[in-house]
């Protein structure tokens, strides 16, 4: 028996997979949260095999609550459910430690097949989003930072606001901005979040 928490913030989701879940004679759907921080709590009471995870939500988003899950309790498997695939969320979601990428209009039989194959140790993904992270792979490497570019962004990831930052180099704000811009423009991203989680990622950090 396969122990399923459930993680989304829309009630009537929730109560939807529950349906779909508990018709399955393999699963049990051993409980429910509405937000990242509470999936944390819960997952941590009840000790569920998979957990199937939202990305959005108000409370902590599904990707912090990915890392924190599995720091405690790395036996889980997490598969990622959500309407959203852009390349920035698979990346991170998979980064994070998810074991798993579907779709919300997944149907139930692929679905069910997902929680069992995570169970099992596989890695679980929407066709569409197996297709973006082979694109991924094969492109070509994203252009390097430059030496002032990775100073900047080692003391971003430090926790330095802008202006420390400048201070911290002899140079103005101003220009940290333009640094922090074309990094953005690089890692293909857009906020310094984002920066440091990809650039420590692809090993630039």
């Amino acid at each position: 028996m396969i122990r399923v928490l459930i993680v989304d913030d829309h009630p009537v989701v929730r109560e939807g997979l529950r349906g779909m879940l508990d018709a399955d004679p393999g699963i049990s759907v051993a409980g429910e949260a509405g937000s990242g921080d509470e999936a944390v709590v819960r997952a941590r009471e009840l000790g569920p095999d998979v957990i199937l995870m939202d990305l959005r939500m108000p409370g902590g988003d599904g990707v912090g609550a990915i890392a924190r899950i599995l720091a405690g309790r790395p036996e889980s498997r997490v598969i990622v459910l959500t309407t959203y695939e852009t390349d920035q969320d698979i990346v991170r979601a998979v980064e994070a430690g998810a074991a798993g990428y579907l779709m919300k209009d997944t149907s139930r039989a692929d679905l069910i097949a997902a929680i069992f194959g995570a169970a099992r140790g596989e890695t679980v993904l929407s066709p569409s989003v197996a297709t973006k992270l082979v694109t991924r792979m094969r492109a070509p490497a994203a252009e390097s930072l430059s030496k002032r570019e990775t100073e900047v962004l080692a003391l971003v990831a430090r926790g330095l606001t802008n202006a420390e930052v400048g201070k911290e180099l002899f140079i103005s704000e101003t220009t940290v901005k333009t640094h922090l811009l074309r990094i953005f423009g690089k890692l293909g991203v857009s906020d310094r979040t984002a920066a440091v989680t990809t650039a420590l990622g692809r090993g630039l950090l």
